[in-house]
């Protein structure tokens, strides 16, 4: 298994979008393409891995300037292509219906560098068996899908999930949308420590919890700001509290009018999330995944504001709920009541570069305060 996610597009059936769809996978820097025509390809700068789908039996005179070659049938079925053709990489197509075929998987992928599997159920449990048993193997394991929806669920099956992804293409836009499914699974943000400068009583208002569809861990919460360049990490209700039980699938996390980070690094404000919308949950490393919302409980709180300054000088403000349940991340996983903070006490935040249009990143002037 691998930590990289790939990403491969099938333009087998792409027709006379090839030429665009090809153009379009190298600036989104996908990593292989596979072909039924060698010549399509043969222009593709050596980033791109350039992949075929053989069959025995088949004519075997066009692996000519390919790389890689996917071929149905067991290691010793291939031993005279691989004979032949010394300086072709070979790999394992195992098309998955019943469970001898999905022991041929398995197989696969423990013993094979290069596995392409394709699934003809719409059910992922045997995808989580493969994954469950190529558990330590140094394999890749790439997967079919349909679209980019189940592009994404493959990418996240059993929390690992498939190390690719091969995606039929047909359309300008495939290679993007693909690209950005394999971008929401887990990543790492550089977090930074602000300081306190002060903290004031504010009055009522509105304040968000966020309940997610995932247990989060107790150095794990989400970002959330009053301006979308500085956020504070806000710990999920995973510690302990007098007068009521843990919620480790929630975060008390701020005032309606907050920002806090989706998926792809976009931003939206905590007064539009609705069940089924995706928020990125960090640690206190600044390891990432995203995660589904659940609910949204909006509701009137005495609220509490908090200015807190980075290393590099920008000012941070974060509006919460005004009470000392209400908890902040600090370095080390400290957990710092919102209630008791002081100036000169260090919390986790989070600095991003760009400006924001409709949540997402964009290079042009905004000032907030």
């Amino acid at each position: 298994m691998t930590d990289s996610k790939l990403c491969w597009l099938d333009i087998r059936t792409a027709g006379d979008m090839a030429s665009a769809i090809l153009e379009e996978a190298v600036h989104q820097r996908i990593d292989g393409i596979v072909t039924a025509d060698p010549a399509l390809v043969a222009d593709l700068p050596p980033t791109v891995r350039k992949v075929l789908v053989h069959e025995l039996g088949e004519r075997t005179d066009g692996f000519d300037g390919v790389d890689l070659v996917m071929v149905r049938g067991s290691r010793d079925d291939r031993a005279e292509l691989v004979g032949a053709h010394p300086h072709v990489e070979f790999g394992r197509y195992v098309e998955i219906v019943d469970a001898e075929s999905l022991e041929d998987a398995c197989d696969a992928a423990r013993t094979e560098v290069w596995s392409l599997l394709n699934f003809r159920d719409p059910t992922k449990i045997p995808l989580e068996i493969v994954i469950a048993a190529a558990a330590g193997a140094n394999g890749v394991i790439v997967t079919t899908a349909a679209d980019v929806e189940e592009a994404e669920i493959v990418y996240g099956v059993l929390e690992l999930g498939s190390d690719g992804v091969l995606m039929p293409a047909r359309a300008v836009g495939d290679a993007t949308a693909l690209r950005r499914a394999a971008g929401s699974t887990a990543g790492e943000i550089s977090l930074v420590e602000l300081e306190i400068t002060a903290t004031s009583h504010i009055g009522m208002g509105e304040r968000a919890c966020v309940d997610t569809c995932s247990y989060l861990g107790k150095d794990e919460g989400i970002l959330v700001g009053s301006h979308s360049k500085g956020m504070v990490l806000c710990v999920s209700e995973t510690h302990p509290l007098p007068y009521m039980p843990t919620r480790p699938f929630r975060v008390n996390a701020g005032a309606i009018h907050s920002y806090t980070v989706s998926d792809h690094g976009r931003t939206h404000y905590l007064s539009e999330l609705t069940a089924g919308s995706k928020v990125l949950a960090v640690d206190t490393r600044g390891r990432t995944r995203v995660v589904s919302v659940g609910r949204v409980k909006i509701e009137t709180r005495p609220l509490i504001s908090v200015d807190a300054v980075a290393p590099n000088g920008q000012a941070v403000n974060l509006i919460l709920q005004d009470d000392w349940h209400v908890r902040v991340l600090g370095p080390g996983g400290t957990v710092l009541n919102s209630t008791e903070l002081t100036p000169g006490d260090k919390v986790l935040g989070y600095l991003p570069t760009a400006d924001r249009h409709v949540g997402y990143p964009i290079e042009e002037f905004c000032h907030e305060q």
